[in-house]
């Protein structure tokens, strides 16, 4: 009996456990793929939102950093590198002359730059209540990345420039998946119930006589 009610209780929580995974995944800037964008080369989504926010200017610069901070702190822990300076973080991401970079490469990859939009706001949101947000930005990342490297669109001849996924994206896409909260028991209520059709006596009496 205790193991049976550990292990319910563990699946009931499964899209809270899943939500938090996927919030460090995109947080903290694991490489998911590596595709073009405005700063050069983006590796996550974080990256990818990032470039535009600067470019686009819809958020100040304080919230662009405060969203670049922890993966860049993250990753100097793990190479071993100082630890970032915030005035120097932009320049840490190519971010500096990002406006007058062309928007004709996140043009024309509008499902991963949509995709990685929705990523990070349901990696934020998904931590006060469990949605299908992060679900579906994962689905339009890789539909873009699925786009450009089996269909070829857009055409790249630059080899350097070519578009690469990570194993690490199949664990975004489990997480994602996992985070939505499917409530079995209200499905089977919500379930309009079906009557059996029943014989009037009177009708089967008239008959039998």
């Amino acid at each position: 009996m205790a193991t049976s009610s550990s292990s319910k209780g563990w699946l009931s929580n499964l899209s809270t456990y899943a939500c938090r995974i996927y919030f460090f995944l995109i947080i903290l800037q694991i490489p998911l793929f590596r595709v073009p964008c405005r700063a050069g080369m983006c590796t996550s989504p974080v990256q990818v939102t990032s470039s535009q926010l600067i470019a686009s200017e819809i958020f100040p610069v304080a919230v662009v950093k405060a969203l670049l901070y922890p993966g860049a702190l993250a990753n100097s822990l793990i190479k071993s590198v100082t630890i970032p300076s915030w005035d120097n973080l932009l320049n840490i991401y190519n971010l500096t002359d990002v406006k007058e970079a062309s928007p004709v490469t996140d043009l024309q990859r509008l499902e991963v730059l949509a995709g990685s939009y929705f990523s990070v706001a349901g990696a934020l949101v998904g931590l006060l209540k469990p949605g299908r947000m992060s679900m579906f930005g994962t689905l339009l990342v890789i539909w873009g990345l699925v786009k450009e490297g089996i269909l070829g669109k857009p055409v790249n001849t630059d080899h350097t420039q070519a578009v690469f996924v990570y194993p690490t994206m199949l664990i975004a896409l489990v997480c994602a998946f996992s985070s939505v909260k499917y409530d079995v028991k209200k499905v089977v209520r919500s379930a309009p119930a079906r009557s059996a059709a029943k014989p009037l006596h009177s009708s089967s009496k008239s008959k039998l006589k």
